[in-house]
């Protein structure tokens, strides 16, 4: 198969070592006049290139400019047939053609090229010059219609100045074509140093767009923020507390969010998890004693420091911000919404705990109960009389009428079991304090029980007492041998 070296045609070399030139002319002078022939033509063709790009750009610029007179004098040929005054309206065709005034300067000049000092500096001066020498023109005609002469001399220019661009045009694609026949070394580039993947984006259905109460924040702020927090509360899982300044934010309305900024700007030391958990305790408390307007306040109080402290450094104002927008919006929708599901859950989970602490047996309650501690004594029951003259007796009456109605009706049955019964059902220091009163009332006294020895049931207590007495004497022999063994 024979070698195509055609494609080696395009290489213009200008130090070839394989050039054959006549014995008498020196080879290096040679090569070295060729490569300054070579490169300034090459350099030569470049300026003219330059040049001519710069006369096609501005002769465009003015062409538009000439056009645009002409199709404005031949709209006011009717006009001008019926006027006095045909030069006026000449003037307001050219008033009406210029141009906008940021693209009356001309382009920039190449470098290296030189062009008469005298040229315009705007298309205006150039319109200028053109509309004196069609005025000149008319005054060696002196047409009987100025105003249709003056239009043909015009549209002349305009067709000198179509050939201009079109001789120019012809012109610059000859010497582009003859500069892309040689590859030269300035035709040299890098092709394939860097890599680019074009991802093409996963095709997707419709997305929902949440608008968020910031969307300048970086997460990345809020984990680190967050990780601070974290080595803050180490010590303090065991026991969440709001402090005061957050209780007393606790009780700013919900619906006074000027209150709540003013608030937060005067003790920004609040805008931490911590106070934001105790806020969720005290809703949690709140819940347990059926207060839902107080437990939805801790929430929403919580929950507002929440989005504040998450929203990075200047979420206080921009949460705000958001949230005291005229109109609805989703940022509003989200926070609202979230108050109101974590106040749902809190309230479900009391209303839990209410029930299954209502449900669990009284046996596992502490109790405070009153029973006689030496054998064959009995505890009696004693109510200060009603309208006593004695002193002491109107004072513990007057302690028995501040009980309640069970636990002085307890009292009036005279029978230790229903006294016990009512102090089984309050808390043990409730308890305590009605048994101190009673010793400041002398209601109850110790007294020696008298056992009827003919019944059946008297002869059971009294075998029961000579059993323990005769256990308690045992007792004490075998403790008085241990300690002395002679």
């Amino acid at each position: 198969m024979p070698v195509d070296y055609s494609k080696w045609d395009a290489l213009e070399l200008s130090d070839d070592s394989d050039i054959e030139v006549h014995p008498n002319v020196d080879k290096k002078s040679f090569i070295r006049a060729k490569q300054t022939q070579i490169h300034q033509e090459r350099q030569q063709r470049k300026q003219r290139m330059e040049a001519l790009k710069y006369e096609v750009e501005l002769h465009q610029a003015l062409l538009k400019r000439i056009s645009a007179l002409v199709a404005a004098l031949r709209s006011r040929a009717s006009e001008a047939a019926a006027a006095q005054n045909p030069g006026q309206l000449a003037f307001q065709a050219v008033m009406e053609s210029a141009g906008d005034e940021k693209d009356d300067a001309l382009p920039p000049v190449p470098e290296g090229l030189r062009v008469d000092p005298n040229q315009p500096k705007t298309y205006s001066a150039m319109m200028a010059g053109l509309l004196d020498q069609v005025n000149k023109a008319m005054e060696a005609k002196k047409p009987d219609d100025r105003y249709k002469a003056m239009l043909e001399e015009i549209q002349v220019h305009e067709t000198q100045v179509q050939t201009l661009i079109k001789e120019s045009g012809d012109e610059l694609a000859k010497l582009e074509k003859e500069e892309g026949k040689k590859i030269t070394s300035e035709g040299i580039h890098t092709g394939f140093d860097s890599s680019f993947v074009n991802k093409t984006a996963g095709a997707g259905g419709d997305s929902t767009k949440v608008e968020l109460l910031n969307p300048n924040y970086n997460p990345s702020e809020g984990s680190s923020s967050s990780t601070k927090d974290a080595s803050v509360r180490k010590d303090d899982d065991d026991e969440i507390e709001a402090s005061p300044a957050a209780r007393k934010f606790a009780d700013i309305p919900a619906n006074n969010y000027s209150a709540s900024l003013e608030y937060l700007t005067k003790n920004p030391q609040i805008l931490s998890e911590k106070e934001t958990d105790g806020l969720l305790v005290l809703a949690f408390d709140a819940a347990l004693e059926s207060k839902d307007e107080r437990a939805r306040q801790c929430v929403h109080q919580a929950l507002l420091l929440q989005y504040c402290r998450s929203l990075g450094r200047d979420g206080v104002a921009l949460f705000f911000k958001r949230i005291t927008a005229d109109g609805g919006n989703n940022a509003k929708e989200v926070f609202y919404k979230d108050v109101h599901d974590t106040h749902l859950r809190i309230r479900t989970r009391a209303r839990e705990i209410v029930a299954e602490r209502a449900a669990e047996p009284a046996e596992g309650v502490e109790q405070i109960q009153l029973h006689a501690v030496e054998p064959g004594t009995v505890i009696s029951i004693s109510v200060p009389e009603a309208g006593s003259e004695d002193p002491e007796v109107q004072e513990a009456r007057e302690i028995f009428e501040h009980f309640s109605d069970e636990m002085r009706a307890a009292l009036e049955t005279g029978e230790l079991d229903k006294v016990n019964e009512v102090l089984g059902k309050l808390s043990v220091e409730e308890a305590e304090e009605y048994v101190n009163l009673f010793g400041e009332a002398n209601i109850l006294s110790l007294e020696e029980q008298i056992i009827d020895g003919t019944t059946e049931e008297g002869k059971q207590q009294i075998k029961e007492l000579e059993g323990r007495a005769a256990a308690e004497r045992a007792a004490e022999a075998a403790a008085g041998a241990t300690a002395d063994p002679e």
